[in-house]
């Protein structure tokens, strides 16, 4: 994450998820993807499988923990030890920001913050070999949402979330939509299958975290993917749903190869 503490985010209402709803994301998940949909047929992609997930280690890994996830999706083994969590939360601040404003991935360096940003996020999982990833953003959840839809649908990969505020991040797994995005302009994305690391943890800010592999409404991921505000101006943020995307084309591990 960008701070110390999740908690730092701006103070809201905490989230109360009905316990039945927290059980049926779990279970929700039973193939990889829809088999190729025709235009208007209902269309299913997820990457999730058991042990993909893991928790941050401390309250300021987020980022770590997300990387840690989408590799896990992303390999053919997953790795839930801390000392690799650790070790791409180190990798992730190595990426310094730039001080050119009117780039995304740029801003004032908070130097006292052990969290690590955004930026680094995208390119460590890139000096990885799973990009390449991007930062991005979009002025409407509905358009964020739609364009990780299809960029996961493109790749074949998982993408991220700067949720409460640009505070957290989550890790999108998966999506339900009305159509493949891939191949119908007019699909619409109506859920999508997160990974909140913070999870078992409660945020006195924002609430419980999210059990692994929720499924969740639009309506609902509103709640806490919310526009970017942070203390230092980011002008390609600010304002706007900001993503870490996959981009480009790429050739899937084997575990992902019958999504092909």
């Amino acid at each position: 994450m960008t701070t110390d503490s999740p908690d730092l985010a701006p103070r809201r209402r905490a989230r109360r998820w009905p316990a039945l709803a927290a059980a049926l994301g779990l279970l929700a998940s039973v193939a990889l993807a829809s088999p190729a949909s025709t235009a208007g047929e209902p269309y299913r992609f997820d990457l999730y499988r058991q042990g993909d997930f893991v928790s941050q280690t401390t309250a300021y890994m987020c980022v770590g923990a997300s990387m840690q996830m989408m590799l896990n999706m992303i390999q053919p083994k997953d790795d839930r030890t801390a000392a690799r969590q650790v070790e791409l939360w180190t990798l992730a601040r190595t990426y310094r920001r730039t001080s050119d404003p009117t780039r995304m991935d740029s801003g004032a360096i908070n130097w006292t913050r052990r969290g690590a940003s955004s930026r680094g996020w995208a390119l460590g999982l890139t000096e990885l070999g799973a990009g390449p990833y991007r930062v991005t953003a979009e002025p409407t959840l509905k358009e964020a949402v739609h364009v990780a839809a299809r960029q996961m649908r493109v790749t074949g990969r998982p993408a991220g979330l700067l949720v409460w505020r640009g505070a957290h991040a989550w890790v999108i797994s998966g999506f339900e939509a009305t159509a493949d995005p891939l191949t119908d302009s007019a699909a619409q994305v109506i859920a999508v299958y997160v990974l909140d690391p913070w999870y078992p943890r409660v945020s006195k800010t924002w609430g419980p975290g999210v059990a692994p592999h929720t499924r969740m409404t639009l309506a609902a991921l509103g709640q806490d993917w919310v526009q970017w505000r942070r203390s230092s101006n980011r002008p390609g943020l600010t304002g706007r749903w900001a993503m870490i995307l996959p981009f480009d084309r790429w050739i899937p591990a084997p575990r992902l190869a019958a999504m092909t």
